[in-house]
């Protein structure tokens, strides 16, 4: 067996709620990193997946559990740990070269040694000819070859990449990620093995040896597959597109139930997350499903590529047709039901009629907000309490969001409508108690 290099056993993590309570972001997480392997992580947006990064690399403590760095309880930064991250995290001020040396500055490395090691690593990436230049001079996919080369220079066992091709053009992004591969591979960077957080399916297929599929609320992992292939791996064989398959089956496993496995109950809780879907697109994908194109059945991976959505942006809309029973997805196929028929065959009234329906039905939320507008005379409430029933569970920007979908589906589906001035959901114009009563008179 590989020299496990990070070793996490039972690791939880809890951040506190805007309320004061605590809120796990981690749960019971075993993992382990060897030597000579490359795991990709796959989740949504908020299960936890940077978090367990800067744990691993030693910047936050773990709460709960054990973790481990080449067999030492790891309490601190790791010296044999980098990091990359999707913003670039440049200073704008220094030039490539001073961005580049600044990890080797701050453990003391000596000035001519500074240099000759930051040259290498400029080299290494690509960039030579710009180490003088600055950030602001540099296209995207230059700027983040200059933050791997600034985690590359100080010679890392471990390379952390927190989505670090996802804020590049498609393009970019490949051939930053095939370099990176071809490193790794010709054996040019002293790095043993590599954790790559991604949204992207096909991405995490080509590059890993493993990966590793997280669950939400807390995170945790779900599902671990290993990846047998020879690289380079060609995206367009059969055996990666078998994978890759199997990676949208194993995300979408327990779909309607974010973050839910199909084992696990069907019934979304009050202050579960939703999945973030804009009802336009949400349609438009159920109209593509039920074209002659489909007839009723999508290939989850041939619909991103006709749609040209990211993995990031079709599975939610999967979500939340399955949530809604509009759709069913099973095996990585988005299936449309009898209900997403009629759907799709309505009139625009009709649509909205049904999407109320089932909102009010599968959503709890949205129900709950429903009721307590028919509860209050005025039939209006402002928002903040329902904001902060959610904090309760949730991060706050991700409240946010949850409240900004709920209120989008609700107003579609007429079930209330949202003074964008105010801040106050209130009743549809329509379902209104009138004025005299809501007066008390």
């Amino acid at each position: 067996m590989a020299t496990t290099i990070i070793d996490l056993k039972s690791v939880g993590k809890t951040f506190k709620s805007a309320d004061g309570s605590a809120r796990a972001v981690l749960e019971a997480v075993d993992f382990r990193l060897a030597e000579g392997e490359i795991v990709s992580l796959l989740g949504q947006s908020g299960s936890g997946k940077s978090t367990l990064l800067r744990i691993m690399a030693g910047l936050i403590p773990a709460d709960a559990g054990e973790v481990r760095y080449r067999d030492q309880p790891l309490y601190a930064p790791a010296r044999g740990v980098a990091m990359v991250f999707q913003s670039f995290a440049l200073f704008p001020w220094l030039t490539v070269q001073q961005n580049v040396e600044l990890g080797l500055e701050a453990r003391g490395v000596a000035p001519a040694e500074r240099s000759r090691r930051a040259d290498a690593a400029i080299r290494l990436i690509g960039l030579t000819g710009f180490e003088g230049a600055l950030p602001r001079e540099l296209s995207g996919g230059m700027r983040q070859r200059v933050g791997i080369a600034r985690a590359l220079v100080v010679e890392p066992d471990v390379l952390l990449m927190d989505e670090a091709f996802s804020a590049l053009d498609v393009l970019t992004g490949e051939r930053l990620r095939d370099d990176i591969l071809g490193l790794w591979t010709r054996r040019e960077i002293p790095t043993k093995a590599m954790l790559i957080v991604s949204h992207n399916i096909e991405e995490a297929v080509l590059m890993a040896d493993r990966v590793l599929i997280f669950a939400s609320d807390p995170g945790r992992v779900r599902f671990q597959l290993s990846v047998q292939l020879p690289r380079p791996r060609d995206p367009d064989s059969a055996e990666v597109r078998e994978l890759v398959d199997e990676v949208y089956a194993l995300m979408t496993a327990g779909a309607g139930r974010p973050g839910r496995t199909a084992a696990e109950p069907a019934v979304l809780q009050l202050t579960a997350r939703l999945p973030d879907a804009d009802i336009g697109r949400m349609e438009g994908l159920l109209e593509l499903v039920a074209s002659d194109t489909f007839d009723g059945r999508a290939d989850l991976p041939r619909l991103a590529e006709l749609t040209e959505l990211t993995d990031d942006e079709l599975l939610p809309l999967a979500q939340a047709l399955s949530l809604l029973e509009l759709a069913r997805i099973a095996d990585g196929d988005l299936h449309l039901t009898p209900l997403g028929r009629s759907y799709v065959d309505g009139e625009h009234t009709l649509r909205q009629e049904l999407f109320g329906q089932q909102l009010l039905m599968h959503v709890p939320l949205a129900a709950h907000i429903r009721h307590s507008l028919e509860q209050e005379p005025s039939g209006a409430l402002a928002e903040e309490p329902f904001l902060q029933l959610l904090r309760e569970g949730l991060a706050a920007d991700h409240a946010e969001r949850v409240l900004r979908t709920a209120i989008e589906w609700g107003r579609y589906g007429e079930v209330f409508e949202y003074d964008y001035t105010t801040g106050v959901i209130h009743l549809p114009e329509g379902d209104r108690p009138p004025a005299d009563e809501a007066a008390g008179g």
